[in-house]
């Protein structure tokens, strides 16, 4: 029990096993009686002495292979050999010489510390193994850290090159990538050769056999003259003294292509490189796959941002417009603030996305805010971001829209309905360039355009201290102003054809074609809710008319007529009852030019029909006795 403490003492004390031998053999040598003592490792077809102690004798071969071969302790004259491991191929054999015969309770004795000495060797390289695993995790992990970040493939693949050179000692690397259908390895970077890309069949020389074997391969100097492909090599102009090759695969086990790295700067490459590489192999794969996939995506989405870009355009060539189209040309490609004004439905929205895909912030996102539709705490956390508990229903941490539009565009609808208290936080931002999230104190740097549109009057809110100044200046820099509808003549004509065109074909129908009188009356009509009025008139005569034509009688059952509102109001009224009067007869005109579809009516007035029926109540109407044209023959409401 004496030794088996000492031994325990030494495991505890040495972290390298050679010292852990070294110390150990000469106490469990005289443990069990003998002369000499020596561990040995089978290694490639040789013997090789990891530890020795006592007298210099010749080694038993013919039974050292007896109990390699049978993997049970065995005696032969003086000496004795006892297996430590029964792990191939490494397995590690002590054998005990002594110079009078042993008896066999010495041999019983041997056999036991064999044993013992095995499981304190365990402990030693499972410490060692260990931390030579994390210093070299650590460093791979530094190196690997640096590849997630990049976004191109030249780059990474440039990047991997190096710090594979520099880890493992060689002098040049290169990552070959299988071009499975042109049965081509594409290896990069590759010195001397133009381009920097090297292009060999898959088949041909050590990184052919490595990608049809999935195995790693290593060819030592003395190896090299018949296993390199010298061709290789007067293709880059370099000579390969000897290599070490990995396979790379995808994350899902399909084949990459290969990880090579030439001529290490000191001898041969070595188990601990093969292990390093394969490890190498592993991450770079995996950040190959990860970059191409950004780079895949990143094509696509220029891709739809060119067809964004493509699509958005305005229609009509009325002064007005062509006067917008020409500002919006020369500040698209500025950073300049852009103010937005026009009425509801006039294509404000448009023409901040025209501004956007007009310039260099296009493959960035364009993300659009409705301040009026979010309260000023909602307002602040949706602008601004917020972090973890920052509120009661704040249970993860979550960037801004300044954040997430940082490089491209943000477009604030509705500015003029932003609070008070929201108006200063955003004229903090747009100051000094960054953002601070609701519950949070780090400042994030933002690079975002904004756009804000609105369809009040800024310079009557500023006047009624109902909107700030500085802030209407900072956001005024650059103002373009939509025309109503009613004010673009012949463009109704034009917008309608495209939106005709556009949902015709949606709905898989030939377009059919305005009468003339049909044209009349739509150049006619005010159009009160704009061009998303005609939007929703064109998307319903695609789904809803029929035949080849469409006439002035097909756009009775949705345009309302002329508005006969008496320009003559009783003088002696006040000006509440006439505003009264005025709302009834409005609503009674809208009711009827939708035949009594109170729907309808309520989706031209641009409320919510509930909210019609409480309207109508307070005004004194009975929507009963206006909706009875909404009933089909038979006395049923139509759904």
């Amino acid at each position: 029990m004496e030794l088996v403490e000492r031994l325990l003492k030494l495991s505890a004390e040495h972290n390298d096993p050679a010292e852990f031998l070294n110390g150990a053999l000469p106490a469990v040598a005289a443990g069990a009686g003998a002369d000499s003592a020596v561990v040995v490792r089978a290694e490639r077809g040789r013997w090789r002495v990891l530890a020795q102690t006592g007298l210099d004798r010749k080694l038993p071969y013919d039974l050292l292979s007896e109990v390699l071969d049978r993997e049970v302790p065995c005696r032969n004259g003086d000496w004795w050999a006892v297996p430590l491991s029964s792990q191939r191929p490494r397995m590690e054999l002590i054998a005990f010489w002594a110079q009078s015969p042993a008896p066999e309770a010495r041999g019983s004795s041997a056999n036991a510390l064999a044993g013992w000495l095995d499981s304190s060797l365990g402990l030693v390289r499972t410490r060692y193994r260990q931390g030579r695993q994390i210093k070299r995790l650590q460093t791979i992990l530094e190196i690997t850290s640096q590849w997630r970040q990049t976004q191109r493939t030249d780059e990474l693949l440039q990047q991997i090159a190096e710090a594979s050179t520099r880890l493992l000692g060689a002098a040049r690397a290169s990552i070959f990538l299988w071009d499975k259908r042109g049965k081509t390895l594409v290896g990069r970077p590759a010195l001397g050769v133009e381009g920097g890309e090297l292009r060999i069949a898959d088949d041909v020389g050590v990184v052919g056999e490595v990608l049809r074997s999935g195995q790693l391969r290593r060819v030592d100097a003395e190896e090299a003259v018949g296993e390199i492909d010298r061709r290789v090599d007067q293709q880059l102009n370099f000579r390969t003294r000897n290599l070490l090759c990995a396979p790379m695969r995808t994350p899902e086990g399909g084949m990459l292509g290969a990880f090579e790295v030439l001529n290490k700067c000191e001898g041969n490459f070595t188990e601990e490189d093969e292990i390093a590489l394969v490890e190498l192999a592993a991450h770079a794969a995996v950040a190959l796959a990860s970059t191409q996939q950004f780079e895949q995506l990143a094509r696509v989405h220029h891709q739809m941002a060119d067809q964004a870009a493509a699509r958005v355009r305005l229609i009509g060539q009325c002064p007005a417009i062509e006067a917008l189209r020409e500002t919006i040309a020369r500040v698209a490609d500025t950073d300049l603030a852009v103010l937005i004004l026009g009425e509801n439905g006039t294509g404000k929205e448009v023409v901040s996305q025209m501004v956007h895909y007009l310039s260099e912030r296009r493959h960035q996102p364009l993300i659009a805010v409705n301040c009026a539709a979010l309260t000023e705490t909602l307002l602040e956390s949706e602008l601004f971001g917020h972090e973890r508990g920052a509120f009661t229903d704040a249970h993860d941490a979550r960037p801004g829209k300044f954040e997430l539009a940082s490089g491209g565009t943000l477009f604030l609808d509705e500015i003029g309905d932003m609070s008070p208290g929201g108006q200063a936080k955003l004229l903090r931002v747009l100051e000094e360039k960054v953002v601070v999230r609701v519950g949070g104190s780090r400042p994030i740097p933002t690079d975002t355009r904004v756009i804000a549109a609105t369809n009040q009057n800024l310079a009557r809110l500023v006047r009624e201290k109902r909107f700030r100044e500085d802030l209407f200046f900072r956001l005024n820099v650059v103002s373009l102003e939509l025309p109503p509808l009613r004010q673009r003549g012949d463009d109704v004509l034009a917008l309608a054809q495209h939106f005709l065109e556009t949902f015709c074909s949606k709905a898989r129908r030939t377009v059919p074609e305005f009468t003339a009188a049909a044209r009349k009356r739509m150049l006619a009509h005010p159009w009160p809710g704009n061009v998303r009025e005609l939007r929703n008139l064109m998307e319903r005569l695609a789904y809803l008319s029929q035949g080849d034509k469409i006439d002035a009688s097909d756009l009775e059952f949705i345009l309302a007529p002329e508005p006969t509102v008496p320009s003559i109001f009783q003088l002696h009224e006040s000006l509440n009852e006439a505003t009264r009067q005025f709302q009834i007869q409005y609503i009674q005109q809208q009711i009827t030019a939708a035949r009594g579809n109170m729907t309808d009516a309520a989706e031209r007035l641009g409320m919510h029909r509930s909210n019609l029926y409480r309207k109508m109540r307070q005004l004194g109407m009975s929507p009963e006795s206006l909706e009875q044209d909404d009933r089909p023959p038979g006395g049923e409401t139509r759904s």
